[in-house]
């Protein structure tokens, strides 16, 4: 279980971000402040909160926790998305394997295959998934 403290350090740029928004909002809505709530909201964002995710060390973690899930790769985060092309021929490789190993039949081959290159899209495995729902309940 996590202490107060370090609940706080984990989220300090979240903290820090909405003092600044309480602090804007208070000098908009009641003259509070002296400074103007826009060079609140201006210096607070620019300037404090870059500064307190530098200070925790968010950045560093956010990247790490960012490569090791696979979507974003080094500093410029460029978010790179899986070939389908890529998928479907690893499938198609797996499936070739399990064939001639023979943990597959022939007719079990044949349908799988089928079914594979029929849902080489999105749209296609859509319609895949509702024609073989279909065919369940008629077989029923």
């Amino acid at each position: 279980m996590s202490t107060v403290r370090e609940r706080a350090a984990e989220n300090a740029t979240e903290i820090t971000s909405s003092l600044i928004v309480g602090l804007g909002l208070l000098a908009l809505f009641t003259g509070w402040s002296p400074i103007p709530f826009w060079v609140i909201f201006a210096v607070g964002f620019a300037v404090v909160v870059p500064t307190v995710a530098r200070l925790a060390g968010e950045e560093e973690r956010s990247d790490e926790r960012n490569d090791r899930d696979g979507q974003w790769k080094g500093s410029e985060r460029r978010h790179e998305e899986p070939s389908t092309k890529a998928n479907t021929e690893d499938a198609l490789e797996t499936l070739r394997e399990r064939y001639a190993r023979g943990d597959l039949t022939d007719e079990q081959f044949e349908r799988k295959l089928d079914a594979l290159l029929e849902t080489d899209s999105p749209e296609n495995a859509a319609d895949w998934r509702h024609r073989e729902r279909d065919r369940l309940e008629e077989e029923s």
